[in-house]
């Protein structure tokens, strides 16, 4: 099967053009084998491109571990590139189908081709305000959800790599998250800037998320530390993020083809 490799700021899937190749059976079991770094393609995750009959196109995302995501902020971005980039659709606006709903999104064109876009994220819902202990540390965290599952913490500082290795499986298998959850660790550093590591649910930690970051921003705002639009500044680089007036919130941020090859999905 001919796949596609995309990243957002590192954020890295891997793509299935499933409008002129089959589906795969198991994408779940097909995201595990896949996904396995030095051992086979290696990536975050697996996304399936496929036909919609309500959308210019239907966006499946499978994490590292094989579960089932509602929504991918950079997957997203990388998606519409994709689809362009193969002569799939040919739009500077489109609407694809994902779990969470149809999200429209405006892709950058630069002398024919795609280097970015800015996705519509949607409405913003904000949950509770928890504080959780995990490992003799206390984290207050404000879940949001933004098409996936999110509950950020502002810090005064991020953690050292191995709090972060060690508290970020905590929160996101915490019981306060049945279905688990994706953790954004945060500092505000002013009033249009946030630095955020983010532990993915089903991934772990991955450079960049583009739902996190919206999240945060959206946390960050609810909790009066920005104003509505920010930089948000990843691992893998920064992501504008900004809540405007119509209450969506919308990311814009780059989207790179890697390479492409070949893979037997029966082996």
């Amino acid at each position: 099967m001919r796949f596609l490799k995309y990243h957002g700021l590192g954020n890295d899937y891997i793509y299935l053009d499933c409008f002129h190749q089959q589906t795969p059976e198991d994408p779940g079991r097909l995201s595990v084998l896949l996904s396995r770094r030095h051992f086979s393609v290696g990536s975050d995750g697996l996304i399936l491109m496929e036909p919609s009959g309500c959308a210019d196109a239907r966006m499946r995302v499978f994490n590292a571990d094989g579960s089932e995501a509602p929504m991918c902020g950079n997957g997203i971005r990388c998606v519409a590139k994709a689809l362009w980039d193969e002569g799939i659709v040919r739009k500077q606006r489109m609407c694809i189908e994902t779990m969470s709903g149809i999200r429209e999104i405006d892709l950058h064109i630069e002398e024919g081709r795609c280097t970015g876009a800015t996705v519509d994220i949607g409405v913003p819902v904000i949950g509770r305000k928890l504080r959780i202990p995990v490992n003799g540390r206390q984290y207050d965290l404000v879940e949001v959800s933004v098409g996936s599952r999110h509950a950020v913490a502002f810090l005064n500082a991020l953690p050292d790599e191995e709090t972060f290795r060690k508290d970020g499986p905590a929160l996101e298998n915490n019981p306060a998250f049945p279905d688990r959850a994706n953790i954004e660790f945060c500092t505000a550093d002013g009033k249009d800037e946030i630095t955020m590591l983010v532990w993915e649910r089903g991934s772990g930690p991955t450079l960049a998320c583009g739902t996190g970051a919206s999240a945060s921003l959206a946390a960050a705002v609810h909790l009066g530390l920005t104003e509505k639009k920010a930089r948000v500044k990843l691992p893998g680089g920064t992501l504008e993020i900004e809540w405007r007036e119509d209450g969506h919130i919308y990311m814009t941020g780059p989207a790179v083809r890697a390479f492409t090859g070949e893979v037997d999905i029966g082996a």
